[in-house]
């Protein structure tokens, strides 16, 4: 299986076109290995016992997980992203359609969304909530021991985000900005309406990197979405999901995953202090 894709220019220099199309259907088994053995190897999270009252004592049943602008920009970063990866993707299996024009279309839908996120968490929120910390990597490593069975012992509840969604978090931004940045790149060699068409601001083997980092990112986007998509409808997990739908979630659920003393809520029906 080839990586990375080759051809001769006019000149007859020999340049990089892009990633081999065959990383791809790799993507996709290794999406589905991955799901497969962690359906099979990680049992599922008990619920625990009911809530300690003195943690309970002041807080409302529903508490905020999500603002309503935090789920408008998941939830229209997911459109753009489910958009992008069927234009990028479908024409390769022979189904044919106006896929440029939708795709940078549904690209540009991406850089506002992302434009708005990083508005929202620098003005609206603290954005250190999804910092990896010493305790996040702690956390981590107890919570692998305990889904290998190398020990019984629970790990401690995080904060508001677990290290395994900060994971994820920083993983999609950093194959995100990756296609973006070679995305706006790459509409130079198209005719639009928002600036000229210019090929050649940048020689074929810089294209040729753009084209393999692009591609790159692309595929990364693909494993990312099946282990997004399949942690969405674990049993365990959906109440998270849902928390994405209607912004909160219940008390007892709060108390069972998350440490209060790092996610700290105010006593107002759904108020959040942090």
């Amino acid at each position: 299986m080839e990586v990375l894709r080759r051809a001769l220019n006019p000149w007859g220099e020999d340049v990089l076109v892009g990633v081999s199309w065959d990383l791809i259907w790799a993507a996709v088994v290794v999406g589905a290995l991955f799901v497969a053995g962690h359906a099979l190897l990680v049992p599922k999270k008990k619920p625990s016992g009911p809530p300690n009252p003195d943690e309970a004592k002041g807080l409302p049943e529903k508490i905020l997980r999500h603002s309503t602008g935090a789920r408008a920009f998941h939830w229209s970063m997911t459109v753009a992203m489910f958009v992008l990866l069927v234009t990028a993707f479908f024409p390769l299996l022979g189904i044919r359609f106006p896929w440029v024009t939708i795709h940078w279309i549904a690209g540009f839908g991406l850089i506002l969304t992302v434009l708005y996120h990083v508005y929202h968490v620098f003005a609206k929120q603290d954005f250190r909530t999804m910092w990896m910390g010493r305790r996040d990597v702690d956390e981590t490593a107890r919570t692998l021991k305990k889904a290998l069975r190398a020990t019984d012992e629970d790990p401690p509840r995080p904060g508001k985000y677990p290290a395994d969604q900060k994971m994820f978090h920083h993983a999609a931004t950093v194959v995100t900005v990756g296609a973006v940045a070679t995305g706006v790149l790459m509409m130079f060699r198209i005719d639009h309406f928002l600036w000229g068409q210019n090929p050649y601001i940048l020689s074929d083997a810089a294209w040729g990197w753009v084209y393999v980092i692009h591609g790159i990112c692309g595929i990364g986007l693909i494993f990312l979405v099946i282990a997004h998509v399949y942690f969405a409808i674990r049993p365990e997990k959906r109440w998270m999901t849902w928390s994405m739908i209607n912004g909160w979630i219940h008390r007892d659920r709060y108390l069972e995953n998350h440490d209060p003393e790092r996610w700290v809520v105010s006593g107002r029906d759904g108020d959040e202090a942090s």
